[in-house]
């Protein structure tokens, strides 16, 4: 699934005003838009702030003000640029002591937008120190809550994106401020996070698409749950996080440079084997289907169907030369823009076509098996159907998932750590067990 092309929800609420929300389904983010029929108010932009310029657009208004809950870990930030393209004002967290132009907010804090529709600021530390939630307001009252890491649908942020040595800490904060919020708001307040979508943000697998406080109230682990409790709950499921995380904070509070989409060199087929020789980063962006059927030897199949820019920056080293492969240039586009979210800009070039048309030669080509867990019964039962033995079964997925469930005598070896324990792999015929096929 990609996100070129603008992907909003928009919602009516009391007192007149809409909330449009702007999906980033391929890092498990949201952004919003809220606005009166005149001006807008946006929390949490991605870096690629088009989509947001468009709705805006669409729906009349006039953006006022882009506000920041927290110094992001999984995205760049377009907030910066989205104010400086709109002149609208630039909210971010006082404390956090950014050296770009803003309004510091404090707790406490309310922004007239309109006389329609107000943000009160509150401090909801916990996903991070210095964390804000912004309450919508409207002549109806507090009609919804942009919380960002905090409080998220059935769960809250993760707590150790700051080190782990702060993370019992901050679960206890996160705790207090997920109280506070369902202290202030009535039940029928919206909750909108940015994480919790899929991101790695969560401290654990979120629930539902859509809630209010009241619902809050009765799912929420910090809402149902004792202090101690929680905080253990909170601790005992965190997983790894992507590595490319490591590199978000930084620019996000230095302030990001503005998005470059313009088209990458194109590569040739002898550029390509090149780069492949060399070992550097080919990525075909194509299905895992459509590469099983038939690919260019050493490259790398992170299919646009899937998180491709998470997994990516997961396993790259910051920095890499990385050439993009697809179907077509709409693809690489799309794969490029991808990209640029987690700050990956600068290509070393991109090619479109099938693997027949970009090999330098048909000894370039390959193939590769696909099976079924039946398959994989049938196999350990010596019924292979024509697939290779079973010598070695290699489980990729995560920590979290492989504690769930395996295969019984697996070798578990997560795939942001493969490269480096690739001397761990017994020899023989290896099948690989993933999360998405």
């Amino acid at each position: 699934m990609t996100d070129t092309a603008n992907k909003q929800d928009e919602e009516t609420l009391p007192g007149g005003l809409t909330v449009s929300t702007v999906a980033t389904s391929s890092l498990g983010d949201r952004s919003y838009l809220a606005a009166d029929g005149e001006v807008a108010v946006v929390v949490d932009p991605q870096r690629d702030v088009d989509r947001v310029i468009a709705e805006a657009g669409r729906l009349g208004v006039r953006i006022a003000a882009v506000l920041e809950t927290h110094v992001h870990n999984d995205y760049v930030s377009g907030g910066l640029e989205l104010a400086r393209l709109t002149g609208a004002e630039y909210g971010v967290a006082a404390a956090d002591q950014a050296p770009f132009a803003h309004r510091p907010l404090q707790d406490g804090e309310v922004l007239e937008l309109s006389g329609r529709m107000r943000v009160r600021v509150l401090a909801t530390p916990g996903h991070t120190f210095h964390h804000l939630s912004y309450v919508l307001e409207s002549d109806a009252g507090a009609v919804g809550v942009f919380t960002g890491g905090s409080l998220l649908l059935g769960t809250t942020g993760r707590t150790d994106l700051l080190g782990t040595e702060h993370s019992r800490e901050l679960a206890r904060c996160q705790y207090a401020s997920a109280r506070q919020l369902a202290d202030l708001l009535p039940d029928g307040a919206q909750v909108w996070p940015t994480h919790g979508f899929g991101s790695f943000c969560s401290a654990t697998q979120a629930a539902g698409d859509t809630a209010d406080i009241g619902e809050q109230r009765r799912i929420n682990p910090a809402l149902t749950l004792a202090e101690g409790e929680f905080v253990e709950q909170t601790l005992s499921g965190l997983d790894a996080y992507p590595a490319y995380y490591a590199h978000m904070g930084v620019k996000n509070a230095e302030g990001p440079r503005p998005l470059d989409l313009r088209p990458p060199v194109t590569a040739t087929a002898e550029d390509l084997r090149r780069h492949l020789a060399d070992g550097e980063w080919v990525v075909d962006l194509r299905s895992r289907k459509a590469y099983a059927s038939s690919h260019l030897a050493g490259i790398v199949s992170l299919g646009l169907d899937g998180p491709m820019a998470t997994w990516l920056g997961w396993m790259i080293d910051w920095g890499a030369s990385v050439t993009l492969v697809g179907e077509s240039s709409e693809q690489v586009a799309a794969a490029q823009r991808e990209l640029a979210r987690i700050g990956i800009d600068d290509l070393a070039g991109a090619a479109a076509g099938q693997p027949a048309e970009l090999a330098a030669d048909p000894g370039q080509l390959r193939d590769a098996h696909t099976a079924t867990f039946a398959d994989l019964a049938a196999a350990l039962q010596g019924r292979t159907g024509g697939l290779p033995a079973v010598d070695v079964i290699l489980d990729v997925r995560t920590n979290n998932e492989f504690t769930a469930s395996h295969v019984e005598g697996a070798v578990h070896i997560p795939l942001y750590e493969l490269k480096n324990r690739l001397a761990e792999i017994p020899a023989g015929t290896v099948w690989v067990h993933c999360g998405s096929g």
